[in-house]
């Protein structure tokens, strides 16, 4: 294992320090938590907090600011956020218009979330949560009843978080979130695994010339493994799946994320897009917003995920509203 750590038992409390002192004018820690936060918070609007294990950088501090969320919990490496962390978080960010929680569908998180939510409730704080399953590589896993949260959380999170900083109510935040939900999918492939601090070996094996497709952020399963293909074979694989699970028409406007998972040099996340655009452009869907980075990641995984949300007048509006997340200005 060669990684710049120093023990592995501190990587992720060594991590949100670094974090914390390169953005001291907008982020924060709670003492005593691993819970990031925005320093300068709105007074009149519902708080948003969002989190899971570590190892998925930028996500999901990275997301912290005005216009995106207010709160981020950081688990251990792929290992959910305990509730009294969670707790501490919706805590912090109320400012007496509810909280809500923005989740990925993982059994470790979503029961965490609960719970955490429960014990909020129990504060007099009004909390709602939503579930983000937009994998469409697998029904069930390892980790999850029912699909994955994978990279579509992020449009989740800018969405909720600008309709948020529009004074709408709780219920009102929660329902476009909701509406993302319905209309974000992702599907993901690796080309070689990650490998875990505490555990320090790779979480799975590939051969020289193999690539799995539909492989979750943390290593899991995908639906198959296969040599590797071209890029625009892999963009073809990926794309279709999205396009039909989604049911979009032509003549649909979309937004597009070409995400990293960690390890694949944006050169390669550039061809994949040209690629998927060109499929796109056949379909006839209209390409409103294109992203290609690393958004949500898996440590140092080489590989890739394709998300398509479907948009509409409202989705577009607060899609390019401001943020001032440090992982996602603009």
């Amino acid at each position: 294992m060669k990684k710049i750590i120093n023990n592995p038992n501190d990587v992720v409390s060594d991590m949100v320090s670094g974090m914390i002192q390169a953005f001291p004018e907008e982020l924060e820690q709670i003492d005593g938590t691993m819970v990031i936060k925005r320093k300068e918070l709105s007074s009149n609007k519902v708080g948003l907090v969002s989190g899971g294990g570590s190892g998925h950088e930028p996500a999901h501090a990275g997301y912290v600011g005005k216009g995106m969320l207010d709160a981020a919990v950081a688990g251990e490496v792929f290992t959910s956020p305990t509730p009294d962390q969670i707790l501490e978080a919706i805590k912090a960010v109320d400012t007496g218009h509810g909280v809500l929680l923005i989740v990925k569908n993982y059994t470790g998180d979503v029961m965490n979330f609960d719970m955490a939510s429960e014990l909020a409730e129990s504060e007099g704080i009004k909390v709602e949560q939503v579930i983000v399953n937009d994998d469409v590589a697998v029904e069930d896993s390892d980790f999850t009843t029912g699909r994955r949260g994978i990279a579509g959380t992020v449009f989740v999170h800018k969405i909720a978080g600008a309709m948020a900083e529009t004074g709408a109510t709780l219920n009102e935040v929660k329902e476009v979130a909701e509406k993302t939900i319905n209309q974000v999918r992702s599907m993901g492939m690796a080309l070689t695994p990650c490998t875990v601090p505490a555990a320090g070996k790779p979480s799975f094996q590939l051969e020289e010339n193999e690539m799995e497709i539909g492989i979750g952020i943390h290593g899991e399963a995908g639906i198959e493994r296969k040599p590797i293909a071209s890029a625009e074979d892999i963009a073809n694989e990926l794309t279709q799946k999205v396009f039909d699970d989604l049911g979009l028409q032509s003549g649909d406007e979309v937004a597009v994320m070409i995400n990293g998972l960690g390890a694949t040099p944006e050169m390669e996340l550039f061809i994949l897009q040209k690629h998927v655009n060109h499929l796109l452009e056949n379909k006839r869907l209209s390409v409103f917003r294109t992203y290609v980075g690393e958004f949500m990641t898996s440590l140092e995984m080489t590989g890739c995920s394709v998300t398509l949300l479907k948009l509409d007048d409202q989705l577009k509006s607060l899609l390019e509203a401001a943020s001032e997340a440090t992982a996602f200005r603009v």
